[in-house]
């Protein structure tokens, strides 16, 4: 059992212990053959303590209260050992049935030994799948390599079978520790064997995944894909930082580390050592893949406090509240250091770069032809690009959603009024590309010139869920891609030229616009303007999110995958064809990430190099940090942030960074300082 349902896991070297601290004090002693641990929805610690072996009624599952004491919570159980926390109930083993707690310590039998298809002899590890609502059971057999299993139950059915044996899988010998792996997939680890299991949960085919775990008890998945592996018979703690890397000793010497969990915030890993009758915490930083994850002393605080915005009210002629929605936040190019607003309804706001600036003025507006509604609230105007010689030729871009087409999206041209060059010219629209899209949502809609002066543009897979016309993979269509054009000059038919080096124009039948592919719904890209690398937020489906960093020909895995993970029925292994993110985290984080850009102003010189990225769910706004030459993430801080959703960033001409939030007072915009130590 393990608190986050966490993770993925693919062709992993064998175990390879590099490092192990000392092992920290306990911080509870005394209990009686602790076996499993979880963290309840009130943020407190559940043990089940097992009590004497084979006297029944003396199990019990305890509550460790934050003052650090031992309580009991749920008494007169027989062995309890695996332990996971459901939406309304506790979950757990208890030698031959699973008994479900509720939160008030009332324990009932869920699962009778009679009820299960073959008889169960030593029900061990349990786990709990909370979007389908099933739990998964491992049986450890008579203990000396026979008769394992692992079982599936359906809560809301109230139906079990058996989903790994003997007949399935032939070398089972002692299965114990379970954890999900994404929606699709369980791992598996035998303690008598050592080895980990993927085990599909589509076709209920096994695949070995890793070995050098013998005595495998916990698995437990932290909040960025790291899995930790715990070790009752030998008597430690390994960690796999992501998938590839071969693991890393933890902590070593204790006497029986059995079924682990994360705490409260998610930064240690709660040990039970059985033997000692301890809980010790252990740091989840892994020797060499550390993170920095202290939070920032920044903060965010609202600019231009005094602006109104011109045309705008909080509510319509009949009185429906009408929040301001900014969708981005960028400058003309041009030194003239104003700041460029547009809206997510239509109309493009252009002010001075002034904390007192009072109003501004509409550059662009095109709300009729923009389709904005709040309930299909990922359409709109969705990107703008200033050419790179804006100052020369007028010329900018538009992503947004067609209101006279059924269901597109389109890239438009156009350019500064010759009469009033403080205004576009909203007649001047010229049609560059149209998105033909199935469903309404997954728009994507960044659009940014590169370094190289081409256009980038990236829209999402279509929509709907799953990627239902797998169109992430599918190089024929330009959704769920990345694409790369020539704005300067046209091919015949078209209002835009194919880079002759983007790299798949000499593939048959595939989309010469594509630069990247295998994307969900990139919610903002933008590049470093010191490095010119593409950073991107890809927004998740089941239980992760992601960070990117955009190569030419970059496969990013959806849907076979889903950040680290295999997803869904034809679900795949990490592989040299794909390329995983730099960075995941899990829904229990936050559900939808807006992706941000690396900050590289002046006013906050700790910040130079960071990527800035928000989740829009959690409110939560984070910094972090890449290293290249070791290739991994090697920071990621929070930033104290005002709670809001956040819409998406934007740098003004100077670098300094902004994030953007619906409003309905008008103050949607907020930049960045420095909070007190």
């Amino acid at each position: 059992m393990r608190h986050c349902r966490l993770g993925a896991l693919s062709l992993l070297l064998l175990a390879t212990p590099l490092f192990a601290a000392d092992l920290p004090k306990p911080f509870i002693t005394g209990l009686k053959n602790p076996e499993s641990v979880c963290l309840g929805p009130d943020g407190l610690l559940y043990v089940t303590e097992i009590g004497e072996f084979d006297k029944d009624g003396d199990g019990a599952v305890t509550v460790i209260s934050k003052d650090g004491k031992a309580t009991p919570f749920a008494t007169k159980l027989d062995d309890p050992k695996g332990i996971v926390t459901g939406r309304d109930a506790f979950y757990l083993t208890d030698k031959k049935r699973v008994v479900k707690v509720d939160f008030k310590g009332q324990a009932t039998t869920l699962i009778a030994t009679e009820k299960f298809p073959v008889p169960p002899l030593f029900l061990n590890d349990i786990e709990l799948d909370i979007e389908n609502g099933m739990l998964y059971i491992s049986d450890s057999g008579d203990l000396k390599g026979a008769a394992g299993a692992v079982f599936r139950y359906d809560i809301r059915l109230d139906k079990i079978d058996l989903i790994v044996s003997n007949k399935t899988l032939p070398e089972l010998k002692t299965p114990n520790g379970l954890v999900m792996d994404g929606a699709a997939n369980l791992l598996m680890a035998d303690f008598a064997s050592g080895f980990l299991y993927r085990i599909k949960l589509d076709d209920l085919s096994s695949k070995k995944i890793g070995e050098g775990f013998k005595g495998g008890d916990g698995l437990t998945w932290d909040k960025n894909g790291q899995l930790f592996i715990s070790s009752w018979e030998i008597g430690n703690v390994q960690a796999i930082p992501r998938p590839g890397q071969k693991s890393v000793m933890i902590a070593e010497k204790f006497q029986s580390a059995a079924d682990t969990c994360l705490d409260a915030s998610g930064l240690k890993l709660i040990v039970p050592d059985m033997k000692a009758g301890t809980l010790t915490a252990l740091t989840t930083q892994i020797p060499g893949w550390e993170v920095d994850k202290t939070p920032l002393a920044i903060k965010t605080e609202v600019a231009f406090p005094n602006l109104q915005w011109t045309g705008w009210s909080p509510a319509d002629d009949a009185g429906i509240p009408t929040p301001l929605r900014p969708i981005l936040l960028t400058h003309f190019g041009d030194g003239s250091n104003r700041v460029v607003v547009p809206t997510q309804q239509g109309v493009i706001h252009v002010f001075p770069n002034d904390d007192a600036a009072t109003k501004t003025e509409i550059f662009l507006d095109i709300t009729d032809r923009v389709r904005y509604l709040d309930k299909q609230n990922e359409e709109g105007l969705l990107g703008l690009a200033f050419h790179p010689k804006f100052k020369q030729n007028g010329e900018f871009f538009v992503f947004y959603t067609d209101k006279k087409a059924e269901m597109a999206n389109v890239v438009s041209r156009f350019r500064v009024s010759k009469k009033d060059p403080k205004k576009a010219d909203p007649a001047s629209e010229e049609e560059i590309i149209r998105f033909e899209k199935p469903f309404w949502n997954h728009d994507g809609g960044t659009i940014a010139f590169g370094p190289d002066g081409f256009l980038y543009i990236t829209h999402g897979d279509g929509g709907n869920a799953n990627d239902p016309h797998e169109n992430g993979q599918n190089l024929t269509t330009i959704l769920g891609k990345v694409l790369r054009l020539d704005i300067d000059h046209k091919d015949k038919g078209k209002n835009y030229a194919i880079p002759k080096d983007n790299p798949f124009v000499e593939i048959k039948n595939a989309a010469p616009e594509v630069w990247a592919y295998g994307l969900r719904n990139v919610w903002r890209m933008a590049f470093d303007r010191s490095t010119g690398a593409l950073w991107a937020g890809d927004v998740g489906q089941n239980l992760y999110e992601e960070i990117n960093i955009l190569k030419s020909g970059g496969n990013y895995g959806w849907n076979p995958r889903e950040s680290l993970h295999p997803f869904g029925k034809k679900g795949v292994d990490v592989n040299p064809k794909m390329i995983d993110p730099i960075w995941e985290y899990h829904h229990d984080v936050g559900k939808s990430i807006t992706g941000g850009v690396v900050y590289r102003g002046t006013k906050l010189p700790e910040l130079v190099g960071s990527y800035l990225y928000a989740d829009y769910v959690s409110s939560h706004v984070w910094a972090l940090t890449y290293n290249a030459k070791l290739g991994r993430v090697v920071a990621n801080r929070e930033i104290s942030s005002a709670n809001v959703p956040i819409l998406s960033f934007g740098e003004d001409q100077d670098g300094e960074a902004y994030l953007l939030t619906f409003s309905g007072s008008g103050k949607g915009i907020y930049r960045l300082v420095k909070s007190a130590e």
